[in-house]
């Protein structure tokens, strides 16, 4: 026998945004799925909120779990409709095979280890139990207890990380990145934290931190004579929360900033998972005359018809294309394509993770308008990034030309 804990990712901002009652029907319709995939000697359930149980009898293998597995993956991502919406949501897996690792009488909390393991790794997939994970999940329901109380401890910081305009050489902004300095562990990764945030519903107060915060400096750094544009990342909850664009506008008016000093950016993948929350942000940001980027930019699957329609001002091309710059045709051939696409479309064109001098120069070659990267300077502090500003570039970094005072960059 076998026990598959399925708990759906993204459910809460559904319920947030759309309603419970929208929420209802796309966990009654995901039940159904779960049964169709279900054989009749097999057992279904609901557990939790959005999490569910599947008892497979007289399986034969881990290999016929897995594949049970990857068809409920399929089913769930698979859109909903509901309420008149289109809306798109995937599951993590935990897997655990009886007679096999772990006690039998602890199999259902070995399945849930599981699929927070597959969690960790991103969702969307599934994890097979393994012994160690049961002590993981400890230490991730430790730190999700402490994650609530970061921010009143004082524990969260933003530091920034230059970009440079490709033409003049000229400092032309930075982007916010959210730190976690933890009393016992030390930095604690982004990529395990954010996830642990999403899941217990605590990004739509983190996100708003980070606005707050990073206004809050660019204001700081304005009374020190550095006129900064600051890029900060909106998670997809904050994109379907309709209080967004007053709560940033009533930001950038306590702080007294111009709203061009503030650039959102939205990941590729989340800007076409909800096509119509994403438009109705953009164009009430544009509105208010926030500047709008497109992130990681090709790895995703666009629509161009639905691209040409967000009013963004910006695109980043993921790291992974210009890491493969210097070795690859087709990573050069890919960034001459996006970077022309986006000049076509009146846009602006960042590569991120820019490490080497002749990612660099191929990229200028190209006519990419900014670069960011360990090649100019990692995330910085407030104050160290001000010292930057200033010329005080790290031993071995790529020259560029201090621009502190004067007009922003164009978007």
């Amino acid at each position: 026998m076998a026990v598959l804990f399925v708990d759906l990712d993204g459910f809460k901002p559904i319920n947030d945004s759309f309603g419970h009652a929208v929420g209802d029907v796309v966990i009654r319709k995901a039940a159904s799925r779960l049964r169709d995939e279900a054989r009749d000697c097999d057992t279904v359930a609901r557990v939790g909120g959005d999490e569910f149980l599947i008892l497979l009898n007289d399986v034969a293998d881990d290999e016929a779990c897995i594949a049970v597995a990857r068809r409920v993956l399929a089913s769930l991502s698979q859109p909903f409709e509901a309420a008149g919406r289109r809306i798109e949501i995937s599951c993590s897996i935990g897997i655990v095979v009886h007679p096999g690792p772990g006690e039998r009488h602890k199999i259902v909390a070995n399945a849930d280890a599981a699929m927070y393991a597959a969690k960790r790794a991103g969702g969307s997939c599934y994890a097979l139990f393994e012994p160690h994970m049961v002590s993981d999940v400890s230490e991730q329901l430790e730190l999700q207890n402490e994650l609530r109380h970061a921010l009143e401890r004082g524990q969260l910081s933003l530091h920034y990380q230059p970009k440079i305009d490709g033409r003049r050489g000229q400092i032309s902004g930075v982007e916010a990145l959210l730190r976690w300095n933890h009393p016992r562990h030390g930095l604690v990764s982004p990529l395990v934290f954010i996830p642990l945030a999403e899941r217990i519903g605590l990004i739509g107060k983190l996100g708003q931190w980070v606005i707050d915060e990073a206004c809050r400096q660019i204001a700081e750094w304005g009374r020190d004579g550095l006129r900064m544009r600051v890029s900060v990342n909106l998670s997809p909850h904050q994109l379907r929360d309709k209080g967004l664009v007053d709560r940033i506008d009533q930001t950038l008016q306590e702080h007294g900033l111009d709203a061009t000093q503030l650039l959102c950016e939205i990941t590729e993948t989340v800007a076409m998972e909800d096509i119509k929350a994403v438009q109705r942000t953009f164009e009430g940001l544009g509105a208010i005359g926030v500047f709008l980027s497109i992130d990681d930019f090709g790895t995703g699957y666009s629509s161009l018809r639905y691209l040409s329609q967000l009013p963004a001002q910006q695109l980043k091309i993921d790291r992974s294309f210009v890491s493969d710059l210097e070795h690859s045709a087709n990573a050069r051939a890919v960034v001459a394509a996006v970077v022309g696409l986006a000049h076509a479309l009146g846009l602006r064109v960042v590569a991120e993770g820019v490490e080497t001098v002749l990612q660099r120069d191929i990229l200028l070659a190209m006519d990419c308008d900014e670069l960011q990267g360990f090649l100019f300077a990692r995330p910085l502090p407030p104050a160290a990034l001000l010292a930057w500003a200033h010329g005080a570039k790290p031993e071995g970094a790529a020259d560029f030309t201090p621009s502190v005072v004067g007009a922003l960059s164009p978007l």
